[in-house]
This record gives C-alpha cells, sequence and structure tokens, in this order.
C-alpha cells in the first residue's frame, strides 16, 4: 500500500495501491456499511429514517423566513448526526421532534411556532398564544408534549 486518507465524512477510506506483480498503481475505495436508522412512530410501527423528510419538515417551517440554506442543513444534519449517535438502530419520532424544536428555537421563533404547531398538534389559536408567551419569558422545551 502506497497512501491511505479517510474520506471528508469519515466513513470512507481511499486507498493508494501498487500491485505486486506489475508495479501499476491504482486507488480503492472503502465504505462504511451502516445498519439503517428506523424511526419508531407514535403508533409503533416502524420506518426508515429519511434524511430528505427531515430536512422537508424543517423547510416548511422556516418558509418565507431568513433563514440560509447553509443554516437549515446544518440543522439537517446535526440532527441525523445526533440520532445516529445515540440511537444506533431505533429512535423513537418523539426524540426527532424534540431535536428539531430545540433546533428551531435556537434559529427562529417564527419557525419553531409553525413546527410546534403541527408537532405538538396545536387545536386553536389559545395554543398559540401559550407557546409565544413561554417564548417571551425565556421558557424553552423542545421535548415537552401536551
Amino acid at each position: 500500500m502506497v497512501d491511505s486518507r479517510t474520506g471528508p465524512d469519515f466513513t470512507s477510506i481511499r486507498r493508494r495501491r501498487e500491485c505486486l506483480h506489475c508495479g501499476k498503481r491504482f486507488t480503492t475505495r472503502e465504505r462504511v456499511e451502516m445498519t439503517p436508522l428506523m424511526v419508531i412512530k407514535k403508533d409503533g410501527k416502524r420506518e426508515p429514517f429519511q434524511r430528505d423528510k427531515l430536512k422537508a419538515g424543517i423547510m416548511k417551517a422556516c418558509e418565507k423566513r431568513p433563514l440560509s440554506m447553509e443554516k437549515i442543513e446544518g440543522l439537517v444534519e446535526k440532527i441525523s448526526t445526533e440520532m445516529r449517535n445515540r440511537f444506533y438502530v431505533e429512535v423513537p419520532s418523539q426524540e426527532i421532534g424534540g431535536a428539531v424544536m430545540r433546533g428551531l428555537y435556537d434559529l427562529d421563533k417564527v419557525a419553531y411556532v409553525r413546527f410546534a404547531s403541527v408537532y405538538r398538534e396545536f387545536e386553536d389559536v389559545g395554543d398559540f398564544l401559550k407557546e409565544v408567551k413561554d417564548i417571551e419569558k425565556g421558557g424553552r422545551d423542545g421535548n415537552r408534549r401536551r
């Protein structure tokens, strides 16, 4: 072997090799094979974790808000990595929702309330007002349930 380097995401290795017979150099790439992360839904059903679905939900909450795609992508990456590191095989959907709530609270309060209204299933204006009052008081709890 001539040279070995990890990929930018640390899930692959690039190796420069040399044939012992003819001396020709070539490159091989090795990737880490990961077990798919499964999401346990509220009703107990399981489905594969979908990064695109996570991103779509966050983007919907951030629609028409002054947030760059870089910040949104950063949040998606942070949550995806956190879930993979904390829950190797299965993750409850509530954990993902809580992580999104915490991330949006730090990025944009309006996007946070938008997401909360769907995630916590607000039923009327009173639910919105309560959430806004909690934000004004400086309180936050992305894992709180009704």
